[in-house]
């Protein structure tokens, strides 16, 4: 693994390449969070300007198609061109010979990330009244970007990925991923299976989906939103598994209300249909939410599976396999109600 003193004079000789001018780079300290991704902190400085940064990165060794990286920051490009509060990219890079692993190096925002200090701290209770719609207005700029758009040609790929857009295409792939890498039987998820195969709605439309779109993905502050991270699983697919996603227990965070712990189902659709975002349907929402908690557990079996296989170190990622029984047991009560 690289230092990280050499790492910060490797970053800093690439940002001299795309300034064309010399660059320092001071307090390099790798960020809490990103299981999936490495986040570094970082401050840079050329032509007599001192910049805040972030560097997000694969993690060296990585298997999986580096371009994916570039992909997300042309994503995050076009996002805040349409308005989606999101940090600027300055760079990214494919090439593993510069860092080790695919990158790109956004603008830092300041701001808070934690969701238990959304939920309970009293300096965000202004943001906690105004968040869900800013949420519902927010995702439909996300769903209003064109597909169509030359730089964004991967989401095709990923969207085929990730279930090409059929709801029945999302349950089918989410069970034999669960087949694939569950190491015991889940008899529950077996059962939710075919319970979402058989009440499967039609796709809304196929549109941009930022796939990951929660509490815990975004910077806050007193006033609310401040930024939406985490683009990594953004696909072409029904926008309205985007909105299911945002309602799932587990990103609730103990929290009462569904959206995010903090608001409720018709407020966000309210805000989200005013900003321009399709007509939602109730049943259809609902089943995605469903959906969701289906994929969820598949997440936490394949984010044990990467401990238990010998392949990251981490105590996070061993203890993700015991959280799956939280998305079984909120399944078994939707398919009991629904009964």
């Amino acid at each position: 693994m690289t230092a990280p003193e050499e790492l910060a004079e490797r970053i800093a000789a690439f940002a001299a390449d795309c300034v064309g001018a010399e660059v320092r780079v001071e307090n390099l300290r790798r960020m809490a969070g990103g299981a999936s991704r490495e986040l570094w902190s970082l401050d840079a400085t050329w032509d007599g300007q001192r910049r805040e940064l972030v560097l997000r990165r694969d993690p060296p060794g990585r298997v999986g198609d580096s371009s994916d990286r570039g992909l997300e920051a042309a994503l995050l490009r076009a996002a805040g061109e349409a308005g989606v509060p999101v940090p600027h990219v300055h760079w990214s890079c494919d090439d593993p010979a510069v860092l080790d692993s695919a990158f790109f190096i956004m603008d830092r925002i300041e701001g808070e990330t934690i969701p238990r200090r959304l939920l309970r701290d009293d300096a965000y209770a202004d943001a906690r009244g105004v968040m869900t719609g800013q949420l519902g207005s927010i995702l439909a700029r996300i769903h209003s970007l064109d597909p169509e758009r030359p730089e964004l040609a991967g989401l095709e790929r990923l969207g085929s990925e990730q279930g090409g857009g059929s709801p029945r295409d999302e349950v089918r792939r989410i069970g034999e991923g669960v087949r694939l890498l569950a190491l015991e039987p889940h008899p529950v998820l077996d059962l939710a299976e075919r319970w979402l195969l058989e009440r499967a709605p039609e796709a809304s439309r196929r549109g941009v989906v930022h796939g990951d779109y929660r509490i815990g993905n975004v910077i806050f502050g007193p006033d609310g939103v401040r930024s939406i991270l985490d683009w990594e699983l953004a696909h072409l697919g029904d926008p309205v598994e985007d909105l299911g996603w945002l309602c799932t227990k587990t990103w609730r965070f103990g929290g009462a209300q569904p959206v995010g712990g903090i608001g409720t189902r018709e407020a966000l659709v309210e805000a989200y249909e005013k900003a321009g975002g399709d007509p939602v349907d109730p049943e259809a929402l609902a089943w995605w939410e469903a959906c969701a908690n289906f994929k969820v557990a598949l997440v936490w079996i394949s984010q044990s599976r990467v401990y238990l296989d010998g392949r990251v170190a981490s105590v996070e990622l061993a203890s993700l396999g015991r959280r799956t029984a939280e998305p079984e047991a909120e399944l078994l009560r939707i398919l009991e109600e629904a009964a």
